[in-house]
């Protein structure tokens, strides 16, 4: 499996997850709206600066093409999946059409992984090369009128 379908599966996977929770929740607790929404955000975006550190700790080139793709497909993917699901009677998902799901969901699903995972690989890259600096020290300089 390649490196951007396990990403976008697992990822997509997530959203899916974490959108029927969130219909659930709100079902349940109408009040705490807010809460569960920004909960299933930062959970998102946890999971993706996370795995992108990772990526950018590694050093693999390419690194922004398979992170675009994986947010294509989580994006589609997930949209497609929660839109199936909305149909089901007792899940409520929102009630958005087919063509809201798979092209403005769809987005905002793509830029939400992708925005922070590229922000997880650079602050990734950037330590990983600080700690690769830090581990060949230079040697101790030699003032020139010291005797």
């Amino acid at each position: 499996m390649t490196a951007w379908v396990l990403r976008a599966t697992v990822l997509g996977a997530l959203v899916v997850a974490l959108r029927v929770l969130l219909g659930l929740a709100m079902a349940s607790w109408p009040t705490y709206g807010t809460f569960w929404r920004v909960a299933c955000l930062l959970t998102i975006v946890a999971v993706v600066v996370a795995w992108g550190v990772r990526d950018g700790r590694t050093g693999a080139d390419g690194l922004t093409v398979r992170w675009l793709a994986a947010g294509f497909g989580a994006g589609l993917a997930s949209s497609a999946v929660c839109w199936a699901l909305d149909q089901v009677p007792g899940l409520e998902l929102g009630d958005a059409g087919l063509l809201y799901e798979l092209t403005s969901a769809a987005s905002f699903i793509l830029l939400l992984v992708f925005l922070p995972a590229l922000v997880g690989v650079a602050f990734g890259f950037t330590r990983s090369r600080r700690s690769a600096e830090s581990a060949t020290r230079a040697p101790e300089p030699e003032f020139a009128g010291a005797k």
